[in-house]
């Protein structure tokens, strides 16, 4: 697995020439470089325009570009968007459910695509997804289609640096079919101000991708921090801050009949997880009339915990009772992992349970290897116990989890 070099740096500015245009939005130097200001419209195509013509497009720090019409810069060569000021999407929720860029996986709608070879996004500016009204009507409304913030879709060679991504109303960043791909330095805030709690706000959804790297950030959501979905490959999640999240999650896998899921070489190592649901996991379907898979090569290493529901996790029957995962064993295998240097505190949700292993029977889980763990519940409930079922588990900290026998 190697690390992905930063792209070109941006061209310097040459003193401005004014560019007419019918919103008078765009300021050019040259071909190669443009400057835009907000209209007090709909400044989307604009956006869309200028990152067709200029190599590299810079939003200043006192603008905020209003977003009112979905915005597809796929295609593209050799690009910077130098993101200094704000980029708003409007709340018009009826425009947007009928008008977001559709994606079958998963039922997804979103703002915004990013696509093709040698792209850079940067500047210390900020992505504003208005989530708020989403939030509050998704209580009321769980069948609602909700925009993805941003989406890298088809696409090689991209980095993402130093951006904020503030009230993404679901998904805050989606990976599709891309490759080569870096994120540093990435600020994620998605908490709501009402009564109604910000879901499903994943911080990254990677699928169907190779080689992303996901470094030096922070994210305050209501979902997973890390989710790799089907046929993510040597990915990176590592130097985080993850704060009421889901955790750094490998799946859901094994969803859908017919259906073969690949999750392989992944690696997340020195994350902080803050009032979490979930530490670090690993989750795939069984029951009737799933799909399968396999999960192979993971390493989970240095995770400090507080407050976290379920700090290290292998669930081989998600959202499946006993008996039917006994009956109909999860097809999506699981191999060579390691957990290892995990410290810090559960929140007392499982009682005095830390940690648990739970897979199918019949050798489903394989090579599984806990070392140096230190897991403890508040004082309340005592001492530690960690759980486990149906897996041999190696490593130092194996004695913890006892007897592993079918259950």
């Amino acid at each position: 697995m190697h690390f992905i070099s930063h792209l070109s740096a941006v061209l310097a500015l040459a003193p401005l020439l004014s560019l007419a245009s019918s919103a008078g939005l765009v300021e050019r130097a040259d071909d190669a470089s443009c400057i835009l200001t907000a209209s007090g419209g709909d400044d989307g195509p604009i956006f869309v325009d200028a990152v067709q013509r200029c190599e590299t497009v810079v939003i200043p720090a006192e603008t905020t570009l209003s977003i009112a019409t979905g915005m597809n810069m796929t295609g593209l060569n050799d690009r910077n968007i130098d993101l200094r000021g704000t980029v708003k999407f409007t709340d018009n929720m009826t425009y947007w459910i009928n008008n977001g860029f559709y994606f079958e996986f998963q039922d997804q709608i979103a703002f915004w695509m990013l696509g093709g070879n040698n792209l850079r996004l940067f500047g210390g500016g900020a992505i504003d997804g208005s989530g708020q009204v989403w939030y509050d009507a998704f209580a009321t409304n769980d069948t609602l289609l909700r925009p993805i913030l941003f989406t890298v879709y088809q696409a090689s060679n991209v980095v993402i640096e130093d951006i904020k991504m503030l009230n993404g109303p679901e998904w805050i960043n989606f990976v599709n079919e891309g490759q080569n791909i870096l994120y540093d330095r990435i600020n994620i805030s998605a908490v709501s101000t009402s009564v109604n709690p910000a879901k499903n706000t994943d911080g990254w959804d990677i699928y169907r991708s190779d080689n992303v790297v996901i470094l030096n950030s922070n994210i305050n959501n209501g979902d997973d921090c890390v989710s790799l979905k089907p046929n993510s490959t040597n990915i990176i999640a590592s130097y985080l801050y993850c704060n009421g999240s889901h955790g750094i999650s490998v799946g859901s896998l094994g969803q859908y009949a017919g259906v073969y899921d690949i999750v392989e070489n992944f690696t997340s190592t020195n994350v902080h997880m803050y009032n979490a649901e979930n530490g670090a996991r690993i989750k795939a379907f069984a029951g009737p009339g799933v799909g399968a898979g396999i999960v192979k090569n993971v390493s989970f290493s240095y995770f400090t915990e507080g407050n976290v529901d379920d700090p290290l996790v292998i669930d081989q029957c998600y959202m499946t009772n006993a008996t039917e995962c006994a009956a109909y064993p999860s097809n999506v295998y699981i191999q060579d992992v390691v957990f290892t240097n995990f410290y810090g505190t559960s929140s007392g949700n499982e009682k005095s349970v830390v940690a648990s292993l739970a897979c199918s029977p019949d050798g489903r889980c394989s090579d599984i290897s806990v070392s140096n763990i230190y897991l403890e519940p508040p004082a309340t409930y005592g001492n530690a116990t960690y759980t486990c079922q149906n897996v041999n588990i190696t490593g130092n900290a194996a004695y913890l989890f006892g007897d592993c026998a079918t259950t």
